[in-house]
């Protein structure tokens, strides 16, 4: 291993992640940004440890280009609970942890987290860390699987040094749930690259073009798996009361899932058919410019750490209609950059994107607001130098607790 707690200064580290799958997605995308910044800014040596990025959402890492980062996939690390398959993933961990010898562990989701917590800590890992991407406990679970989950938790929270929220409310729904103390978490910002979205307008009217919207058409999308608790149907049922006043308004969805159908069959006994389109699974390239053919990002989520298409739209320029759950309120600012409601308020939700499709000053005062107001807050260079001055501080020992040494 290479020598640690050298104070704060510059030094190489040994740094593995651990993640369950690497799916497009927030928290996947969140991960390979921070493993790619360590490797290329700060010349670390980074070991990416995840299972086969199984579900419809796409596989991050296939369109990854060559680079220093070391990719290890471990088969049996999966997101469904298999007792046995766990057993093999946790000893599959421990084994490729125990060949790298790293300074420092950094897990993520929910079984992720649970393994590599479990794996490092049993090595002696000298700092492990997790981040809190979304709680996997709610209010919308049975309660005994959300008691299992608020055990499991508050059991991995103690084999682990620090944990780091991605919003502030992460931190504030887990220290309620007893799963750590309060003074064990850091909030850090989930990183993205910030460029393509400060420039999506440059795409508008292509996308807009291609996408086949008019000059007058307002469009309003929404970016999310087609999944359970993602808010879909609430969205259908408002947009009946916005189309009436808002002829031109247009419905533009992202993302792709298991609930297609139904909410095709919801779209048409709604009378909506024309309004509403479907994009399908997309590339996270090509976010930005769908973004920059929008006039509004609309976020009906149940249930949400802090998804990145609320700052991605911002940062663009565009403002947000969201449901106050978990760390929405923390960049959709209630009449600055767009208007926050209460969860399953369909009338509330309507009237807002009424508000905000019959006026196009409004749109452009509250996007240009949170594009000042974020953009720096959101760069993935933020996001990883503030990690790694973490790992560092856990290193030169500033908030250890004492376990064996890696055998």
């Amino acid at each position: 291993m290479k020598a640690a707690g050298q104070g704060v200064g510059r030094i190489e580290m040994r740094i593995a992640h651990v993640i369950t799958r690497m799916i497009v997605g927030g928290a996947q995308e969140n991960t390979l940004l921070c493993c790619l910044d360590l490797c290329r800014l700060y010349h670390d040596d980074v070991l990416l440890l995840t299972g086969p990025a199984l579900g419809p959402e796409g596989d991050l890492l296939a369109t990854l280009p060559a680079s220093d980062l070391r990719v290890v996939y471990v088969p049996q690390l999966r997101r469904a609970i298999h007792p046995g398959r766990d057993l093999l993933a946790l000893r599959a961990l421990r084994r490729e942890l125990r060949a790298f010898r790293p300074d420092v562990v950094h897990t993520h989701s929910a079984k992720g987290g649970m393994l590599g917590r479990q794996a490092a800590w049993s090595l002696g890992v000298p700092a492990i860390v997790h981040t809190v991407h979304g709680a996997p406990f709610h209010p919308y679970q049975h309660w005994a699987a959300r008691t299992m989950f608020r055990w499991c938790e508050r059991y991995a929270a103690g084999r682990c040094h620090r944990l780091v929220s991605v919003a502030d409310a992460m931190t504030d729904l887990l220290v309620a749930a007893q799963v750590a103390r309060r003074e064990k978490f850091l909030t850090v910002y989930s990183g993205m690259e910030v460029e393509p979205f400060l420039a999506a307008d440059e795409h508008r009217l292509a996308e807009r073009a291609a996408l086949g919207y008019s000059p007058d058409d307002v469009v309003i999308g929404k970016i999310a798996r087609l999944f359970h608790l993602k808010g879909h149907d609430d969205l259908i049922q408002a947009a009946r009361l916005v189309v009436d006043r808002v002829p031109r308004a247009r419905f533009l969805l992202i993302g792709d899932g298991i609930l297609r159908p139904e909410l095709d069959r919801r779209i048409a006994e709604t009378g909506l058919r024309e309004s509403f389109q479907f994009t399908g699974l997309v590339p996270p390239g090509r976010i930005p410019k769908l973004l920059g053919a929008m006039d509004l990002l609309v976020h009906t989520s149940l249930r949400e750490g802090l998804a990145r298409a609320l700052p991605q739209a911002l940062i663009a320029g565009k403002p947000v209609v969201s449901y106050d759950v978990d760390g929405a309120r923390e960049v959709v600012l209630d009449g600055e950059t767009g208007f926050l409601l209460p969860p399953r308020s369909i009338g509330p939700l309507a009237e807002a994107l009424v508000r905000l499709g019959q006026d196009a000053d409004l749109r452009r005062r509250l996007g240009q607001t949170g594009r000042e107001r974020f953009t720096e807050q959101f760069r993935h260079q933020t996001m990883t130098a503030r990690l790694r001055a973490l790992y560092q501080e856990l290193l030169a020992g500033g908030d250890l607790s004492s376990h064996r040494a890696m055998s």
